[in-house]
C-alpha cells in the first residue's frame, strides 16, 4: 500500500495535540497512575512524540511496496511485497502508562490503514477513556476522519474477552503472562493473530570495568522510573564481584535520598510517587520480606511509608536489596515495583548464566568500558532487546522492534516489524517485460503431459540449479533435446535411474522372455 496523505495528517495532528497539551498530560497520568510528573513527561509524552515523528518520517517507506529478488528460474518476473491494511485492530492495554499505552497501538494501527477498538484498563479508565479519548477525537476531527475510526472502551475482564473473540483482524495485548495465555487461548478458535507483550525481569549487567557513575544513574532510572511499574524495568542487577560492594553501597545511598510523596501535592518536587494498584504494596512487600528472610541485605527502603491515617496507602519506598539469588521469590517472579535487586557475578560467563536464569526475556542492558566486551555479553543474553551502556534506549529508537522471548511473549510492535505486523504481507509477481517475455506453460508440461515432459523438467533443474557449468550445459542440452526431439540423451536427466523418458528406457514395454515348453 501507499500511505495516504490523510494518514500522515492524522499523525501530524495527533503530534500537534500532544505538543499543545504536553504540560497537561503528566498531571493527568500522575493522577491516574500515581507516578511522578517528571516520569510521566519522560515516559509518556516524550516516547509518544518520538513514535509519532518516526511514523511521519519513516512509516510510509516501511509500508511501500518492497521489491524482492525473483529467483533464478523466474528471472523474467518482477516480484514485490505489498502491505495491505488488515481492517480492524483490537488492543488491550494496561494501566501503567495511561497515555502512551493508548497512543502506541493507536498511531501504528491508523497509519497502517486500519480502524481500532482499544480497551483501557479499568484502573486507568478516567484518563484513557476520558482525557486521552478527547485528544484522539480532536485529532481525528481536525483531518476530517470519522470519530468511530477509533473506539476506546473501558471495562473489566469480560470486556476484554469480548474483544478477543469479537472478530477483530489482529489483536495486541500488553499485560501479565497469565492473562496473556488466556488471551492467546481465546483468540485460537478464530485464528486471530495476536501480539503478546508480557512481563519482564530485565537483566542489568555491570562489568568490572564499567563506568559506575553512568551505570548507577541509568540503573536507578531503570528500577525506579514510574515506581518500578514498567514492563521493561531493570529488576535484576548482576554486578561483577570486584565492584559489587561499592555499587550496592552507592545504590542504597541514592535510594535513601529519593523523595516520595503525592506527585500532585504542593511544596518540593517528588522523585517517586505511589503504586497504581491497591494491592501492589502488599505484593511487593511480600517479595522483599521473603528475600530478606533468605539472606538478602536491605540497604534502603523495605518498609511501606505511613500516611496520616497510619496506613501505607499505595506508597512503597525505593528499596535496594543486596545478595539476591536463586531460591528467593524475587528471583523468579516479576516485582513490578520500586526494588533495586543486586546479585553478584564471579565473571562475565557467570553474569550471562545468571541473566539467562529466568523465565522472562524482554529487555536487557550491559555496562562496560569495552564496547567489544559489552557486545559479547549482550549477544549471549536471552532477550528481545539489549542496550549497551544505557538502559531501554532501544525503545526510544522507534525504528527498532519492541518485544521479548520466553514468557515475555511473542510478536513485535514498534519499528518496521511492528508496523508491518498490522498489515497483510501480500506477495505479488508479474511479468517484468510483458512485451518481450510472457509466461507460457511449455508444451511439454501441458496436459496431457507427453513422455518427454519428465526429462524436460529434469533438464530445467540441472540447467538452473546445478553448481558446475558442465552440468548446467548438459541440462541445457536436455531441455533442447526434449523440446525439439521429444527425448533427451540416455541417462542424462534421471541420473541413470528408472522411469521417465530421460532414462532411455520405455517403462511401458516389458522385457520379452521365451515361454518354456
Amino acid at each position: 500500500m501507499v500511505v495516504s496523505k490523510t494518514n500522515k495528517q492524522k499523525k501530524q495532528k495527533t503530534l500537534n495535540q500532544t505538543n499543545h497539551h504536553h504540560h497537561k498530560f503528566p498531571s493527568v497520568c500522575a493522577r491516574d497512575s500515581g507516578k511522578a510528573r517528571v516520569d510521566a513527561a519522560f515516559g509518556e509524552v516524550m516516547t509518544t512524540c518520538e513514535k509519532l515523528w518516526w511514523l511521519i518520517d519513516h512509516g510510509e517507506r516501511a509500508l511501500s511496496p518492497e521489491k524482492r529478488p525473483s529467483g533464478r528460474m523466474m528471472f523474467y518476473k518482477s516480484a514485490r511485497v505489498e502491505y495491505v491494511p488488515l481492517g480492524v485492530v483490537g488492543a488491550i492495554v494496561p494501566w501503567n502508562y495511561p497515555y502512551h499505552n493508548v497512543l502506541n497501538p493507536l498511531s501504528a494501527a491508523l497509519f497502517a490503514g486500519n480502524g481500532l477498538v482499544l480497551k483501557v484498563s479499568e484502573h486507568a479508565a478516567w484518563s484513557g477513556a476520558g482525557f486521552v479519548k478527547k485528544v484522539v477525537d480532536a485529532a481525528l476531527e481536525a483531518v476530517g476522519a470519522p470519530r468511530d475510526l477509533v473506539r476506546i472502551v473501558a471495562g473489566f475482564g469480560d470486556a476484554g474477552a469480548a474483544l478477543v473473540s469479537g472478530g477483530v483482524d489482529h489483536l495486541i495485548f500488553v499485560g501479565s503472562t497469565g492473562v496473556g495465555r488466556a488471551v492467546a487461548a481465546g483468540a485460537a478458535p478464530t485464528l486471530t493473530p495476536v501480539t503478546l507483550e508480557l512481563g519482564g525481569k530485565d537483566a542489568f549487567v555491570v562489568c568490572a570495568d564499567a563506568d559506575l557513575d553512568a551505570a548507577l544513574a541509568a540503573g536507578l532510572r531503570g528500577a525506579f522510573q514510574s515506581c518500578g511499574q514498567n514492563c521493561a524495568g531493570a529488576e535484576r542487577f548482576i554486578v561483577h564481584a570486584s565492584v559489587a560492594d561499592e555499587f550496592a553501597e552507592r545504590a542504597g545511598a541514592a535510594a535513601r535520598a529519593m523523595r516520595q510523596g503525592n506527585p500532585l501535592g504542593g511544596g518540593g518536587g517528588v522523585d517517586s510517587g505511589s503504586m497504581c494498584m491497591p494491592s501492589a504494596v502488599a505484593a511487593v512487600a511480600a517479595l522483599v520480606d521473603d528475600a530478606v528472610a533468605k539472606g538478602a541485605k536491605l540497604l534502603a527502603g523495605g518498609t511501606p511509608k505511613k500516611t496520616s491515617s497510619s496506613s501505607p496507602g499505595q506508597f512503597y519506598p525505593p528499596t535496594v536489596l543486596y545478595g539476591v539469588r536463586r531460591g528467593m521469590r524475587l528471583w523468579e517472579e516479576e516485582v513490578f515495583g520500586p526494588v533495586f535487586a543486586i546479585a553478584v557475578a564471579r565473571d562475565d560467563d557467570d553474569a550471562v548464566r545468571l541473566a539467562n536464569d529466568c523465565s522472562f526475556g524482554l529487555g536487557s542492558a550491559v555496562f562496560s568500558r569495552s564496547q567489544a566486551r559489552a557486545r559479547s555479553i549482550g549477544a549471549r543474553l536471552e532477550a528481545g532487546m539489549t542496550s549497551l551502556n544505557d538502559f531501554a534506549t532501544t525503545y526510544m529508537c522507534q525504528s527498532l522492534p519492541f518485544g521479548g522471548v520466553k514468557e515475555s511473549g511473542y510478536g513485535r510492535f514498534a519499528g518496521v516489524e511492528g508496523l508491518r505486523a498490522l498489515t497483510t504481507a501480500k506477495a505479488v509477481a508479474e511479468d517484468a517485460a510483458p512485451l518481450l517475455i510472457k509466461t507460457q506453460i511449455p508444451p511439454l508440461l501441458r496436459y496431457p503431459v507427453p513422455e518427454a515432459g519428465f526429462g524436460f523438467v529434469c533438464g530445467l533443474i540441472r540447467m538452473f540449479y546445478a553448481p558446475e557449468w558442465g552440468t548446467v550445459a548438459a541440462g541445457l542440452m536436455d531441455v533442447i533435446g526434449a523440446a525439439v526431439f521429444g527425448a533427451v540423451k540416455k541417462g542424462s536427466s534421471g541420473g541413470g535411474g528408472s522411469g521417465g523418458s530421460g532414462s532411455g528406457v520405455d517403462a511401458k514395454k516389458k522385457p520379452v522372455t521365451k515361454k518354456k515348453k
